[in-house]
This record gives C-alpha cells, sequence and structure tokens, in this order.
C-alpha cells in the first residue's frame, strides 16, 4: 500500500467512533525503515484551522485495522 492510498482514509477511534481527521505526514525510524507514527491533521472548528500546532500524532501501534476506506485506531 502506498502511502497516497493512505493519504485519502479518515481516521477513526474507536474508543468514541469520532473521525479524528487525515493522514498528512508519516514518522518512518531511518534504521528500520518501518513506520512509527502518522501526522494527523484534525478536523474541527475555525479555531483549529486559525492554530497551525493542533497536528496530532497517532502511533503506529494505536492502529487497530487498515480498511478501504477507514482506519480504525485505539487512541484512549
Amino acid at each position: 500500500m502506498r502511502l497516497s492510498e493512505l493519504q485519502n482514509k479518515n481516521l477513526v477511534n474507536i474508543e468514541n467512533g469520532k473521525n479524528i481527521g487525515n493522514i498528512i505526514d508519516v514518522n518512518i525510524d531511518y534504521e528500520s525503515g518501518n513506520i512509527r507514527s502518522f501526522i494527523i491533521e484534525t478536523k474541527g472548528s475555525i479555531l483549529t484551522f486559525l492554530n497551525k500546532d493542533t497536528d496530532v500524532e497517532v502511533k503506529w501501534n494505536d492502529i487497530e485495522k487498515i480498511g478501504e476506506d477507514v482506519i480504525l485506531v485505539n487512541i484512549r
């Protein structure tokens, strides 16, 4: 799977069913080449739009399932 395919999927928190946002970047372990985490652009109000520091990091271990349309994550 390509990163561009992942970027088109919404991330949904299985704890509360809320849409977290979309992947805008990826954090890679340069030694192993494995994905450490995804950087998510959160969806929200006008305040989120005005404040660019609202991006969320979702660790690879928090991902429960990658589906055709969504990525399910477990964030407590």
